[in-house]
């Protein structure tokens, strides 16, 4: 696991005093704006947030020693991190990066479905994408009633699928 999780890009300036334009990467633009300090450079580099605010869909920041326009520039384009100790996740919430690329196992047959390649959030739940070797795509839900475990230190999810949830037709 990652100490350093990738959490929003920062795309333009704002303004004439420092600030920048953020996408985040996160579930929610409030979850990147209660952080006091962020991350550049993979975790290397840490940066103080003065301010952060959500506007038009945005998170407009202002980094502590950043107060122009010319000085902000340089940012654009980089990407930010949190640091994983920085956040407290509910029991059984898990940050994307870590479900990605988990080894995805029935549960009562022990058969290898394959490692989760992406993870889709536009519905009521996650949707899960597992991509076989042979280029099929197979996609379950994130409910109690398919994904039994999640075991980040083995690497592996424990899932039963529904019913014709595989089949090939």
């Amino acid at each position: 696991m990652k100490q350093f999780l990738e959490i929003a890009k920062i795309t333009a300036t704002h303004g004439i005093r420092g600030e920048v334009r953020c996408q985040y990467y996160c579930d929610s633009p409030d979850i990147l704006c209660g952080f006091e300090t962020l991350y550049l450079d993979k975790g290397k580099t840490s940066v103080e947030i003065e301010r952060a605010y959500v506007h038009k869909n945005v998170v407009i920041l202002k980094i502590k020693g950043v107060d122009l326009i010319e000085n902000a520039q340089k940012y654009i384009g980089k990407m930010l991190y949190m640091d994983r100790n920085d956040a407290e996740l509910p029991d059984g919430v898990y940050f994307i990066q870590d479900i990605i690329g988990l080894t995805v196992k029935d549960a009562q047959t022990g058969e290898i479905y394959g490692k989760i390649s992406d993870v889709y959030q536009n519905g009521a739940t996650d949707v899960y994408s597992i991509k076989k070797e042979n280029g099929r795509e197979l996609m379950f839900p994130y409910i109690d009633d398919v994904v039994k475990k999640i075991d980040l230190e083995a690497g592996e999810m424990l899932i039963i699928p529904l019913e014709g949830l595989f089949d090939e037709d």
